[in-house]
């Protein structure tokens, strides 16, 4: 399974926190991320995560690419909606992308500590939609 972490600036520490909680899930699991956030995953946890661009540098977009050809199973984009992002297109496309391709989307804390728990507990090792 092939899983994306992504969060806007005033996310990350968010991101980096749930990484370290959910560790023993993420490591069992192949990752990716954009590079600020994929970089501070990678320095809080030891995690070995497959770093893109920066969101604004296309590092959305890289992973919408890989959701667009179903090589991603879920993602993790804890989102910033109090502040304007000049990339916004971007994001919006790539959630658009999960939408079209039925990959499971986690846009803030609470959904993405359920798609966690649910992998922890085997809920996703069979998905009839797919």
């Amino acid at each position: 399974m092939n899983i994306a972490l992504i969060a806007h600036d005033e996310k990350k520490g968010q991101i980096v926190d749930l990484a370290i909680a959910y560790k023993e899930v993420l490591e069992k699991y192949k990752l990716y991320a954009t590079g600020t956030t994929g970089l501070r995953i990678m320095e809080a946890t030891g995690l070995e995560i497959h770093r893109f661009n920066s969101g604004p540098l296309g590092g959305d977009q890289q992973i919408g690419a890989l959701i667009s050809t179903g090589e991603m199973d879920l993602v993790i984009f804890l989102r910033d909606p109090l502040t304007v992002q000049p990339h916004e297109p971007d994001v919006s496309a790539l959630i658009r992308l999960c939408d079209v391709h039925n990959t499971p989307l986690a846009t803030n804390l609470g959904t993405a500590s359920a798609l966690l728990r649910g992998l922890k507990e085997g809920y996703f090792d069979s998905d009839p939609f797919k």
